[in-house]
């Protein structure tokens, strides 16, 4: 069965769990290219959602619900959203602010919602121990701590993270703070602040979302061959200024993406998952793993247009590379068609410098921890040992893996005993990347993270401070960011004690 797209529909698709051996063993690679939509779409721009101000509090209603799209014309999808039928809107707050979400569950089974990248008490954190039933609702409140940046928030509804993530239940959140205030940086939402979600999709040949769990889908993590761009397929954008801010999120459940543009011309990098960089980094290519995200200026004054596009990442591992190639999965994607307007509004030269950033210093850590990521392929094929684990160890949502203290700095150090690249995320905490192999990191990686690739057979030390917030029972998790992944075991518990 091979995928196409005639007429702006549907003409053939993967059968669903049965038929082309359920698009997930190797049937799954006999679609060949990837899927294109027969006519251009302006790309969907997420609602702006401000809050409403309530007893002092900033606050948001979020209800989690089914929906339908239409991904394609005369085709419907059901699909599951937060406000809308498809993804959530963009949450906006500033540094100090408390904020409330009330948040409400419609979709017909339990879930959460996990504030990633947020710094915040354990019981607000969305994590699996905060279960929404369905019917029910949840009211986490919080003091927003933490640098301006676009971070996001999603279902962490272990073993359902996977499937409600790909269906829909993601969203953006834009903090802003008054350092970040001052700079002269594009900021209009929608018109020269862009979100852009990115989600490599697959379909059944009725239109429903295609999700399977089998082995190879478990190993290699769900990845799809028709890319979503905010829910919008084939998208292009109008630009009505010279200079664009892109604020890039890999939505997905599993791909890496190497993103550029279709000229080679070079961008701006100017921030990463925790906030923007101390001064802007010239490149024409950022790569992307599931959970990162990265803010991007790029120059329209030329008045050409231009393609951003995905390329297969390198960082995707040895064995996520050797699989891809041979099964077609090197899928290259246009992201997003960008037109520039013969009007555009003037916009103000890039800062050479953004932010002050502290220098990471191991020395202020009292304590050091290693973690080591593994994957048992002959335990998923012979049906015994843990096909994913972190210190030999599956997850288990009664185990507390570590303690640290309040008001401590440590290290971790990241190694990875498989043949894949994982993107390693810990909650709570904006961390800070030491070395890798011994080597400092590139200037990309040289703001605050919550999400870092650690490549097959590579060592990683990340400097983390634990501060404010203590629970002795409530963990936080720490985990692969390959959704199967993270389902399938490969995930931690920590407590922060007094």
């Amino acid at each position: 069965m091979k995928t196409l797209l005639l007429g702006g529909g549907i003409a053939a698709l993967a059968d669903g769990a049965g038929g082309t051996a359920g698009y997930g063993s190797l049937g799954r690679w006999l679609l060949g290219a990837p899927a294109a939509a027969a006519s251009p779409r302006p790309l969907a721009i997420p609602t702006l959602l401000v809050g409403e101000p309530r007893a002092g509090v900033r606050t948001f209603d979020l209800n989690l619900q089914k929906g339908v799209s239409r991904f394609f014309d005369g085709v419907t999808t059901p699909t599951l959203g937060i406000n809308g039928a498809y993804l959530g809107p963009t949450l906006k707050m500033r540094v100090g602010e408390t904020v409330r979400m009330e948040v409400t569950n419609r979709i017909g089974e339990a879930s959460t919602i996990h504030w990633h990248g947020f710094h915040l008490p354990a019981g607000a954190d969305g994590g699996p121990h905060q279960v929404i039933a369905d019917g029910a609702s949840w009211s986490p409140q919080f003091e927003v701590r933490q640098r301006a940046s676009m971070l996001w928030y999603h279902s962490h509804m272990v073993p359902r993270t996977g499937p409600q993530v790909y269906h829909g239940l993601a969203g953006v959140a834009y903090v802003e703070d008054e350092e970040t205030g001052r700079l002269d940086l594009p900021g209009d939402y929608g018109v020269d602040d862009v979100p852009l979600v990115l989600q490599d999709r697959a379909f059944n040949r009725d239109g429903s979302l295609f999700y399977s769990t089998n082995m190879h889908n478990t190993m290699m993590g769900m990845r799809g061959n028709v890319l979503l761009v905010n829910g919008t397929v084939n998208p292009y954008f109008e630009a009505r200024t010279q200079k664009l801010r892109l604020r890039l999120l890999n939505g997905s459940n599993a791909r890496f993406y190497s993103l550029g543009f279709s000229d080679n011309r070079r961008f701006s990098l100017i921030g990463t998952d925790g906030g923007l960089l101390e001064r802007p980094y010239e490149t024409s290519h950022i790569a992307l793993a599931p959970a990162e995200r990265a803010q991007i200026i790029v120059d329209l004054s030329d008045g050409r247009p231009v393609v951003l596009r995905a390329f297969p990442a390198p960082t995707s591992g040895t064995m996520g590379g050797m699989m891809g190639g041979m099964m077609g999965d090197d899928f290259n994607f246009d992201v997003l068609d960008i037109r520039p307007n013969g009007q555009r509004g003037r916009s103000a030269p890039l800062p050479s410098r953004l932010v002050t950033l502290d220098r990471p210093d191991p020395g202020q850590a009292s304590g050091a921890r290693r973690l080591v990521l593994q994957m048992g392929m002959g335990g998923m094929m012979m049906g015994g040992g843990e096909p994913f684990s972190i210190n030999g160890k599956a997850m288990d949502m009664n185990r507390i893996d570590e303690v640290v203290r309040v008001g401590t700095t440590e290290i971790w150090q990241l190694e990875n005993r498989s043949m894949m690249a994982h993107p390693f995320h810990i909650h709570d905490v904006q961390f800070r990347i030491l070395d890798r192999d011994g080597a400092p990191p590139p200037p990309w990686e040289m703001g605050l993270k919550d999400t870092v690739v650690v490549n097959p057979d590579e060592r990683v030390r990340l400097l983390l401070q634990f501060a404010d917030y203590s629970d002795p029972d409530l963990p936080y998790m720490y985990h692969c960011h390959v959704l199967e992944h993270e389902d399938s075991g490969m995930m931690g518990q920590f407590v922060v004690a007094a």
